[in-house]
């Protein structure tokens, strides 16, 4: 009970302040959570509708199903949340090679992976490398991914390549959700 209050309360922390706020989540979501089998997540949906902070308290519910009494200790588990532009910007081709690796071989490894908003960065030929490396091990080695995105994973060949974007859409199958609504800044669901 003291590890996983611990846990929380590190994840907690490192959340961005307008992400802490619990919000209800789609029944679509808490089956993923619930279903712990390799599958990773594809939150999708316009701009606005809240894809971002479903996908920061389903990493939070998940941190919290891991520490379940129901499942044996594991250890502690390693989750790594990223947005598409850092992340593209940490694996430029120009950066240091050693911590680029580092980078890699950890995102390849962590329990469970988070990267918000994949469609908004830009991508190198460089890049979409770097993100097969990575989505192929996570692919090979059923670890689970959580992506939040305005464009469905077939359509993301352009931004990841056909070979990460086949991957996904596999990886995701029945874990695609589509948030609708209003556009969250603009009204007053803010």
């Amino acid at each position: 009970m003291e590890r996983s209050h611990a846990a929380l309360e590190r994840f907690d922390e490192r959340t961005p302040l307008i992400y802490r706020k619990p919000i209800e989540l789609p029944d679509d979501v808490h089956q993923w959570i619930a279903g712990w089998g390799g599958s990773s997540l594809f939150l999708t949906g316009a701009i606005g509708v809240g894809k971002t902070h479903t996908a920061w308290r389903t990493c939070r519910r998940w941190l919290e199903a891991w520490y379940a009494p129901s499942r044996p200790w594991s250890g502690g588990p390693d989750i790594r949340t990223f947005r598409s532009t850092a992340l593209f910007d940490a694996l430029r081709p120009d950066g240091p090679d050693e911590i680029r690796r580092t980078l890699v071989t950890e995102l390849q490894k962590c329990d469970l992976l988070f990267i918000d908003d994949l469609a908004a960065a830009k991508a190198s030929p460089w890049t979409q490398e770097r993100l097969f490396e990575i989505f192929d091990e996570r692919y090979i080695n059923r670890r689970p991914v959580i992506v939040t995105c305005d464009v469905l994973p077939t359509e993301l060949s352009d931004i990841t390549g056909p070979r990460v974007s086949s991957r996904l859409a596999e990886m995701c199958g029945d874990s695609v959700v589509l948030l609708e609504g209003d556009d969250r800044r603009k009204g007053v669901a803010a």
